[in-house]
């Protein structure tokens, strides 16, 4: 079987039209009937010193070498990110990474919802000591009492592993399998969130001069370019979906997560395929963030800008483990993403044969 030019012309074209969007969401479930949303609805382990991935979308340049994704700050209106082809519907994600230093630089790790639930970690690149951890739900920011900085020492030198754990029940943020915090569902209320998210890492100047000057102070001060470049490499992503199936579906306007249906599969149906999350101790003080104008979304300049097109992964194609969209069958040769964007091109006469 041979790759016909239609047909791999037209999985091209769904996998390089990722990247087209407006900021924050383009459909909020809470006020319209929305397009569901890709489920990611399994297990991946990203090693990002082997290279991208074609399950992420980039904003900006990240780069890739020995050390994995770089997300550089360099100039002004720099904001790397990648962000995710599919959602998760609860979940664990766990980020190897080490935080960008540098006054005014932020590096976020950011799970976002179409109904502008949140779940964050964020550094602050003069505070070696701690991260930050947040959740927002339903994009609600009327008050800003969610916020804490938790403890995490050495976090621009030391590679170091961040996990986020989210369930129906509470979210649990650890430092190498240390608890820095627990948020439960029930003292967080109607702004628990609990609608299915993407995923967002990347680095951005939150002491840019064009912030509002609350995300100056927030960020640490004003950012002096000239001191840069400002690095956030990061090694690896593992990603565990708790629910199963090929989309998530929102029911009705509620923005509740017995709202949500599993379009082929079972809400909170992986969860008891997950190893057990490992906490070997707890460091758990933490002083509140207070800071009254943090962007909601963990972003700034054009790292809002970037969303997901949901028109489904091309048939035929599945996820590896890996993070890896392929073509299913293992007797297809499978051409990388900018051999097919030649394809397309017109440069390429030739991109795939059975072996």
């Amino acid at each position: 079987m041979r790759f016909h030019t239609t047909s791999l012309a037209s999985m091209v074209a769904a996998l390089l039209s990722q990247v087209q969007a407006q900021t924050w969401t383009d459909c909020n479930p809470l006020h319209t009937s929305c397009p569901s949303d890709r489920a990611l609805g399994m297990s991946i382990n990203v090693d990002f010193t082997q290279g991208e991935v074609n399950s992420f979308v980039a904003s900006g340049k990240p780069t890739y070498g020995s050390d994995g994704v770089s997300f550089t700050v360099a100039a002004q209106g720099d904001s790397p990110l990648l962000m995710s082809t599919f959602y998760i519907m609860f979940g664990r994600v766990s980020v190897t990474m080490k935080a960008a230093p540098g006054r005014g630089i932020i590096s976020s790790v950011v799970l976002q919802s179409d109904t502008l639930d949140e779940i964050d970690l964020e550094w602050i690149g003069t505070d070696n000591g701690q991260v930050q951890t947040n959740y927002f739900g339903k994009g609600i920011v009327s008050d800003y009492n969610r916020g804490q900085f938790n403890p995490a020492a050495n976090n621009q030198e030391e590679w170091r592993t961040y996990t986020i754990d989210w369930t129906k029940d509470r979210i649990l943020w650890t430092v190498d399998d240390t608890e820095i915090r627990t948020q439960t569902a029930e003292a967080a209320g109607d702004e628990y969130p609990q609608t299915p998210m993407q995923v967002k890492f990347g680095a951005w100047a939150g002491g840019d001069p064009g912030n509002p000057q609350g995300t100056i102070d927030w960020a640490g001060g004003l950012t002096n370019y000239a001191d840069g470049p400002f690095t956030m490499p990061v090694r690896s992503i593992a990603i565990s979906d708790y629910s199963t199936g090929k989309e998530y579906k929102y029911t009705d306007n509620s923005g509740s997560w017995e709202s949500i249906e599993a379009v082929d599969g079972e809400i909170n149906g992986n969860e008891g395929n997950v190893d057990a999350i490992t906490v070997t101790g707890s460091a758990t003080s933490s002083t509140e963030s207070g800071a009254p104008q943090v962007p909601v979304g963990g972003f700034g300049g054009s790292g809002g800008d970037v969303q997901i097109d949901d028109s489904g992964v091309p048939d035929g194609w599945i996820m590896t483990e890996e993070g890896k969209l392929i073509p299913s069958g293992s007797s297809v040769f499978r051409p990388s993403l900018a051999m097919m964007s030649c394809f397309l091109a017109g440069v390429v006469g030739l991109v795939g044969y059975v072996v």
